[in-house]
């Protein structure tokens, strides 16, 4: 039969209770051990990263998406106000919020080479990428875009953009002098969203996340690959920003890798091993292009999982500790132990919430946050070894600890304690750890508590738990 739970041993005489139970005296903690859930996670600022557009509401582990906006549709005229910018969002972004969905913007003025693809204000030059009306217009630009996203919460991180091609840095390049321009820019800018670049040899005077736009490409991989790589070994860059990007289906020899389509590079064992390893050696938090697959093809949708599970973070919670029971007026103590063994990490500082829930409702009776906990510093491994398939450097275990009291708020009775981590944009329940005990709505219900009094069996039936990867209802707010 199976168990969520294994046993520790406890310090006075402890009972063994029925199947599915911890073991608990009646003074004493309850000590559980979840399962970890064995499959992929539509989590918050991670994974497959399709456009912005209604599919994306569709697409099983979208929760980024990215967004190309032209300069002059958001303003085509210095007498534009800033409301525009704000209006063109409202519109391209609607209902993202309500899908749990943030949005990577890039702005850019030229697609590619052919002409008629730019997207210049007409009242300045197109390809002028150096006079001082350029440098004054893209600074007020980039002041504007900061007033109107740094805190916005359907903003997931910035894509700095704007130079060459598709704003990715070539076709011109900016040079020198526009890197720091713009670097200064987006810096005074963005104090709340990270902001990443294209190129890891452009920037370096910043602390600037990458985008690898051809990512694992055969023919990049010794070049922008090894660059993501080197800057992460000097700095330890992705510790603290985003490494994401796309993978390229349109040049070279990508047939050979990372394979000729979305579906090629899922469902070939040599492309989706070779698509993970770059995913796991330059902790890559979200991939687009790729995203594009046919998920009714039964052996694509099993690679999509595979990948998913290899992108950004991924906690797993290995222990759980609480007292059996608590008074309505005391401090008591709640401790849980976490890994990461994905990619990543979580790249904003989020609340991580202790929950008691209504034993027959499931509803939120209180909550009390775990104070000094920052899950930006649950890192996973480094160090890559693809022949191993793991890395040299084991992730962590993080021990977390909080001191809560109930305040008299909760009437004697039996409640579920439940974990969460919520989004501050509206403080709900948003990211799942990986383990079998899950709610819907965002909970992870550990077991029984008893105020003032004590559980007889604080252990819960796995029956009663929900599969997470099946939770569509988790939404944030507007801000």
């Amino acid at each position: 039969m199976k168990s969520s739970v294994r046993f520790l041993s406890l310090v006075v005489v402890c009972v063994v209770l029925p199947a599915f139970a911890a073991v608990v005296s009646c003074a004493d903690e309850v000590v559980i051990r979840p399962r970890e859930y064995p499959g992929a996670l539509r989590n918050p600022l991670k994974g497959f990263r399709p456009d912005t557009n209604p599919r994306a509401f569709k697409h099983e582990y979208a929760t980024i998406t990215r967004c190309y906006l032209k300069w002059n549709e958001l303003e085509n005229d210095e007498s534009d106000d800033i409301d525009k910018i704000r209006d063109v969002c409202n519109r391209r972004w609607k209902d993202v919020e309500k899908h749990n969905i943030k949005v990577i913007p890039r702005v850019y003025l030229d697609w590619d080479k052919q002409t008629g693809n730019e997207y210049w204000p007409a009242d300045m030059k197109s390809g002028d990428y150096s006079s001082e009306q350029f440098v004054r217009r893209v600074k007020r630009l980039i002041r504007r875009l900061g007033e109107c996203w740094d805190e916005d919460s359907r903003v997931a991180w910035v894509q700095l953009a704007i130079i060459g091609f598709w704003g990715e840095h070539h076709d011109p390049s900016p040079d020198a002098r526009m890197q720091k321009i713009l670097g200064d820019a987006y810096t005074e800018a963005f104090k709340h969203k990270l902001v990443v670049v294209r190129h890891p040899w452009e920037f370096t005077d910043y602390e600037f996340g990458i985008h690898w736009d051809s990512w694992a490409h055969i023919q990049q991989y010794n070049t922008h690959g090894k660059g993501i790589a080197e800057l992460n070994e000097r700095t330890g860059r992705w510790k603290t920003r985003p490494i994401e990007g796309e993978v390229a289906y349109d040049w070279g020899r990508y047939q050979e890798q990372p394979g000729s389509s979305p579906d090629d590079t899922l469902s070939e064992p040599e492309h989706r091993k070779w698509l993970i390893n770059v995913i796991r050696e330059l902790h890559c938090s979200g991939l687009g292009w790729v995203a594009n697959y046919d998920a009714r093809d039964a052996k694509v949708r099993a690679g999509a999982e595979e990948v998913q599970k290899a992108f950004g973070y991924r906690f797993v919670i290995d222990e759980v500790r609480y007292p059996a029971e608590v008074s309505s007026d005391k401090d008591f103590s709640v401790t849980f132990s976490v890994r990461n063994t994905g990619s990543a990490p979580f790249y904003y500082n989020w609340p991580v919430e202790l929950n008691l829930l209504a034993s027959d409702t499931k509803l939120t009776a209180w909550k009390g946050k775990f104070e000094n906990v920052d899950i930006r510093k649950w890192l996973p491994g480094d160090k890559w070894n693809a022949d191993k398939q793991a890395y040299e450097i084991k992730p962590e275990v993080y021990r977390v600890s909080g001191t809560f009291n109930l305040k008299s708020t909760s009437p004697p009775s039996q409640y579920i304690l439940s974990l969460s981590i919520v989004d501050p944009a509206g403080m709900r329940p948003v990211v799942r750890f990986a383990i079998e005990d899950y709610s819907m709505s965002g909970y992870h219900p550990i077991g029984l508590i008893g105020v003032g009094q004590t559980p007889a069996n604080p252990e819960l039936s796995p029956d009663n738990f929900d599969d997470p990867a099946r939770d569509r209802m988790l939404r944030y707010e507007l801000w």
